[in-house]
């Protein structure tokens, strides 16, 4: 089962890399995996999404909190949450029947043009996975040039939080 777990780490060097550590070293498999400072410059955010067994899962979440660098873990799936992911895709377009349908396709997804080049649209979309997968298959006639995806990012609903 697919996993959204966040957590409250340390804002210092090698924090990273010993939360990644852990998961190679006990052969689990990071989906995505994204990182940021909070309001207070002294913690970062991260949100990993990962599959796995019920057990798998809780001994993982047993081994992040005794690292010494994570505050607070919390593992969203069971709550009501909310995610979205960040998607950035550079198109062709060579005509001005591509232009006119690049951008009908962008607004159907409730997406941006970012970038217009003489020959490229660089296309900025945001939501839940699946809705980014399904503009990339919209855009079967435009030759893609380059997708960036941002990996996952989990907020709970109500009044669970992730906080000191």
């Amino acid at each position: 089962m697919r996993h959204i777990i966040s957590l409250l780490l340390e804002n210092e060097s090698g924090a990273l890399s010993r939360v990644s550590g852990l998961f190679s070293a006990r052969g689990y498999n990071i989906e995505s995996l994204t990182v940021a400072p909070t309001d207070d410059p002294s913690l970062s955010r991260m949100t990993i999404v990962t599959s796995g067994s019920e057990q798998i899962i809780e001994q993982i979440t047993k081994q992040l909190n005794k690292l010494i660098d994570v505050v607070r873990l919390i593992d969203l799936t069971p709550h009501r949450h909310i995610e979205r992911e960040m998607m950035l895709v550079k198109v062709k377009v060579t005509d001005n029947t591509g232009r006119e349908e690049a951008k009908r396709l962008t607004d159907i997804f409730r997406g941006n043009i970012v970038d217009v080049s003489q020959e490229t649209y660089v296309i900025e979309l945001t939501g839940h996975g699946s809705k980014l997968d399904s503009f990339l298959e919209a855009l079967q006639n435009f030759p893609v040039m380059e997708v960036v995806r941002s990996g996952v990012m989990g907020i709970a609903r109500g009044d669970v939080a992730l906080h000191l």
